[in-house]
């Protein structure tokens, strides 16, 4: 979760009230399957400045969400059976959205460089998709090095398959800039670019983009028209303003100092209380931490016990073991920072010691 109490929600609840005490006629009428065109041309605006993506307004779909985006980029580039390369472990969601959509996802483990495309492609050589989260992967946190992406790209142009690259989380990055996206590293249009305001802003918001090449325009706007009509439009113009005035970029930079301190504040908890049991790690980027566990810990319990008994102390630390798709070749816990305070966390690392130590 993000910290939700540091969101300007008097801001929008002001923006909300102007916009649609007197709406422009044509917004309270029907909506475009696209999305409202003035967010679009904010979002691209946006991409093109902090993710050196190659993108324009029109390329732009708003969605409910990256899942969504997901099972719409399924349903109109393959076909039920086809195959899709998947990270693993990966985003459960995404392998959800893929099979609703009738493709099957198949797992290639990730390691310090990101997903391995000729380990995938020499495992699944009829693969027409790789879904990635190159700038930071879901859940390990690894960055995918440039000749992975590079790879990537050239396997997508030989096989004449697409990448389907999710930008989960990659605002919040601590060490410089955020990384530029794979999709501007591509020339021959094969990757579909999703990203999502959920998790920047707060979840019930429910919106998401995905940016698709210029040849694909057409028939995706015509499957989202059929398949959903258009986005919920009520908060629509309002995060277009938010983000036309600057408050977007505003956010994420305060939010990027604030969750920077947060992660020091876990791993300054973690070893005062956690040797022996957790290991954690320092990341650049994100909003949690993967403790893996010890040694000893694991002789005593699986992730998924340890799990059990920090929910039964009132503690959400979800295992890693369930993100697999594959065999699990390694066990640990996900360990969230960005919603809580500094003494929130001292204090929930010393109860989750409590637990794993008994």
């Amino acid at each position: 979760l993000p910290a939700l109490d540091q969101f300007p929600f008097d801001w929008w609840a002001r923006h909300l009230a102007r916009v649609w005490r007197r709406p422009p006629a044509a917004l309270p009428a029907r909506g475009e399957a696209a999305g409202h065109a003035p967010l679009r041309e904010a979002v691209a605006a946006y991409l093109r400045t902090v993710r050196a993506a190659r993108c324009e307004a029109d390329q732009v779909l708003i969605v409910s969400g990256a899942q969504q985006a997901i099972g719409l980029a399924a349903r109109v580039l393959l076909e039920a059976g086809e195959v899709a390369l998947v990270e693993d472990p990966g985003y459960p969601g995404l392998r959800s959205a893929l099979l609703g959509a009738g493709v099957r996802p198949h797992p290639v483990p990730v390691d310090a460089e990101g997903m391995d495309i000729a380990a995938g492609e020499a495992v699944a050589p009829d693969a027409r998709m790789a879904c990635v989260v190159p700038s930071h992967q879901y859940p390990l946190g690894v960055t995918m090095s440039l000749g992975r992406r590079l790879a990537l790209l050239d396997w997508a142009a030989r096989r004449d398959a697409w990448v389907l690259e999710d930008d989960y989380d990659s605002e919040y990055r601590y060490g410089g800039r955020p990384l530029a996206a794979l999709q501007g590293l591509d020339r021959r249009d094969r990757v579909l670019y999703v990203g999502t305001f959920s998790r920047v802003l707060f979840p019930a918001l429910r919106l998401a983009y995905l940016v698709v090449p210029p040849d694909l325009v057409a028939p995706f706007r015509a499957a989202r028209a059929a398949l959903d009509d258009h986005p919920p439009a009520l908060a629509q113009p309002v995060l277009a303003a938010f983000m036309a005035e600057g408050r977007f970029a505003a956010h994420v930079r305060r939010m990027r100092r604030l969750y920077a301190t947060r992660q020091q504040a876990l791993l300054t908890a973690a070893e005062a209380h956690l040797p022996g049991l957790l290991t954690l790690m320092a990341d650049e980027s994100g909003m949690h931490l993967v403790a893996h566990l010890a040694p000893a810990l694991a002789a005593r319990m699986t992730d998924e016990e340890a799990s059990a008994r920090a929910a039964a102390a009132n503690l959400t630390t979800p295992p890693l073991t369930p993100f697999y798709l594959g065999q699990p070749d390694r066990q640990g816990l996900m360990l969230g920072y960005a919603a809580l305070d500094e003494a929130e966390i001292e204090a929930g690392v010393a109860r989750l010691a409590q637990v794993l130590a008994e």
